[in-house]
């Protein structure tokens, strides 16, 4: 019996201005093992952590059906499985559950149809992000630390940003839920020239601001596109958020939310340690790394 094992994190997007295009892999990592069984009939699935009991346990389970997928692209012959998942990524919550279990699924895949080579990163990239709608998040999961993503025709163009040691991150990740689809569906089809320009200039600022400028962090992260139309959706969060960013704090909502996030350096952190959070569960992260596969 052959088992493959994966490593994959969670992720952010947007980070305030970087709205579908700047994503960033966060240190909560779920831990997948797939036993290959003879029987393609065969399928057990076992979640430990989040989503236990909640998530399905059919082909339909968002691991497996990305699996499939994965196997039909590549050449790949179903076998049976046992599929064995501790989670650790908060689900609905805009940590990038659902593109990290994508990228799971698909990192096996390429497993059991390529048995002898290791994971072709810029494929698994491509595919991912086909799935999953959106390179920030994929391309995150797949490469770790903090990217900047996009789809150019039937192409994914992706570019790994350089960020120090130094920058880290913090989450406040709230009781409640908000799915992707009811997040997106309140935003604007046209939005001002004013806050297209000002959108324009905090996301041209925010590579710099992460990879060297820490200074212009608050700025780089403000947001004219998204966060706005979806406070009435997460109040608290948008409220938590706005205090944070009156303090100094380079706030922002992390993916469709409704988690908040803030990067920065420990020093500008701290700025947020006395700050109030109530139904709030906050957690400090640095970035994390990327998808690894492992055969055992």
């Amino acid at each position: 019996m052959t088992t493959l094992k994966v490593r994959v994190p969670g992720t952010t997007a947007n980070l305030g201005s970087g709205f579908d295009c700047v994503g960033m892999a966060l240190a909560f990592h779920d831990e997948l093992e797939l036993d290959l069984l003879d029987d393609p009939r065969v399928l057990d699935i076992e979640v430990e952590g989040e989503g236990s009991g909640n998530v399905a346990a059919d082909d339909s389970h968002l691991v497996v059906a990305s699996m499939l997928t994965g196997l039909e692209a590549w050449g790949g012959q179903r076998p049976g499985m046992r599929l064995r998942c501790l989670n650790r990524i908060p689900h609905s919550r805009g940590l990038g559950s659902s593109a990290s279990a994508i990228v799971a699924g698909l990192a096996f895949a390429w497993g059991i149809s390529h048995p002898e080579t290791v994971l072709d990163l810029p494929e698994l990239t491509r595919l991912a992000s086909v799935l999953e709608g959106h390179p920030d998040n994929a391309g995150a999961a797949v490469w770790g630390g903090a990217i900047l993503g996009w789809f150019e025709g039937d192409s994914v163009r992706l570019v790994q940003l350089d960020v120090p040691s130094s920058i880290t991150a913090r989450v406040w990740v709230p009781q409640f839920e908000v799915g992707t689809a009811g997040a997106r569906s309140v935003l604007p089809d046209t939005v001002s020239r004013v806050d297209a320009v000002d959108q324009a200039i905090a996301a041209a600022t925010l590579p710099t601001a992460l990879q060297r400028r820490h200074d212009l962090l608050l700025a780089a992260t403000s947001d004219r596109l998204h966060q706005s139309y979806r406070a009435a959706l997460m109040p608290p969060s948008f409220d938590l958020m706005t205090v944070l960013r009156a303090e100094g704090v380079a706030a922002a909502i992390s993916g469709a939310g409704p988690t908040v996030i803030a990067v920065g350096t420990r020093e500008q952190l701290s700025r947020s340690d006395e700050i109030g959070a109530e139904g709030f569960e906050r957690h400090d992260l640095p970035l994390g790394s990327g998808v690894e596969l492992t055969r055992l």
